[in-house]
């Protein structure tokens, strides 16, 4: 049997996923078959289990595994996941793919106002920490894109509706490459802080229309960067 090998702590969540994506499609587990127990894993893998729990959770979303609470965590007997990963990976992204990507977060991102009208406080406790970490990052462009599609997750989850947020979260694993090129494309880092402040505080305010026009504002100035990006042309760092 394929040892499990331990990965690279700088990505390790993302490293995680994909091993695990890896070790399903290799044959080495099977749909149906009952993934090592959490602990043993995390063991196997030299992780930490809450970081393990965060990849499966990943998983559970593009829906390559499920959770079976008392069980354990099984490969997804569908023999195609919500989501398939990019089989060329580190290729450069299209301006097509980037734009495609924009399209498609619009229609979901829409579903900031039910975040507006059912956040809780630790949804919104969880959103401010998130937001302090991305202050923290605007330096570290490698930190900061998964911070910030962190926040966009953590609203969708906020919304309360339980397919939205695995679509997000989906997204996020599927693309976390391009969603990097994106926030270069897109500009001053300080500048999309701020607007994430600003939706943040729409949010909080309950405020279901100034969080809806916000984020289409905000998605709508980064599709409007891509437009106007010449692939050729060097990317901010």
């Amino acid at each position: 049997m394929q040892h499990l090998r331990p990965v690279v702590k700088a990505t390790l969540t993302d490293g995680l996923v994909e091993r695990v994506q890896q070790l399903v499609t290799s044959g080495e587990y099977v749909a149906g078959q009952r993934l090592p127990a959490i602990t043993e894993m995390a063991r196997r893998l030299g992780v930490g289990t809450p970081t393990l729990r965060e990849a499966i959770k990943k998983l559970e979303a593009i829906g390559l595994v499920t959770v079976r609470h008392g069980s354990g965590v099984y490969v997804a007997k569908t023999d195609a996941p919500l989501f398939v990963t990019n089989p060329v990976l580190g290729a450069a992204p299209s301006k097509k793919l980037l734009l495609d990507l924009i399209d498609a977060r619009l229609p979901i991102a829409t579903t900031i106002a039910l975040a507006a009208r059912h956040a809780t406080p630790d949804d919104l406790a969880r959103m401010a920490r998130v937001l302090d970490a991305a202050q923290s990052a605007l330096d570290d462009p490698e930190r900061l894109g998964p911070i910030n599609m962190r926040f966009h997750c953590e609203i969708a989850a906020a919304s309360g509706n339980v397919v939205f947020a695995q679509l997000v979260e989906g997204m996020v694993v599927l693309f976390r490459y391009e969603q990097r090129v994106i926030l270069d494309i897109h500009g001053p880092r300080d500048q999309d802080h701020r607007q994430h402040v600003a939706l943040f505080d729409a949010i909080r305010a309950g405020d279901e229309s100034l969080a809806r026009d916000r984020m289409l504002d905000h998605l709508g100035g980064v599709r409007a960067a891509l437009e106007r990006w010449d692939p050729a042309a060097p990317l901010h760092t």
